[in-house]
């Protein structure tokens, strides 16, 4: 299992095109990928789930926590936590 904790920088959060593109992401690996708004102290949700992840209400500057379980769980949450470090390179 890894966990990692990372600052949304993205000037509208995790809203709309950028959860559309996370979740996009998170889809791509085999390992059940969860994610939370740790500002808020949200419950975990799954990160595959566009509606999940809405349901965050992540805002520029708060930080959100991946947590990745499974075959691929180290690939997917960093690459998870460089996508919001690289503010979606160009993605959105």
């Amino acid at each position: 299992m890894k966990q990692l904790r990372v600052k949304v920088t993205n000037a509208v959060g995790l809203h709309a095109r950028p959860a559309a593109v996370f979740v996009g992401e998170a889809g791509r690996f085999a390992s059940q990928i969860r994610v939370r708004n740790a500002t808020r102290n949200t419950p975990w949700v799954d990160a595959k789930s566009i509606l999940s992840v809405l349901t965050l209400g992540v805002e520029p500057q708060h930080e959100i926590e991946i947590m990745a379980d499974g075959p691929d769980d180290t690939r997917a949450a960093e690459a998870l936590q460089q996508l919001i470090a690289s503010d979606f390179a160009g993605k959105i």
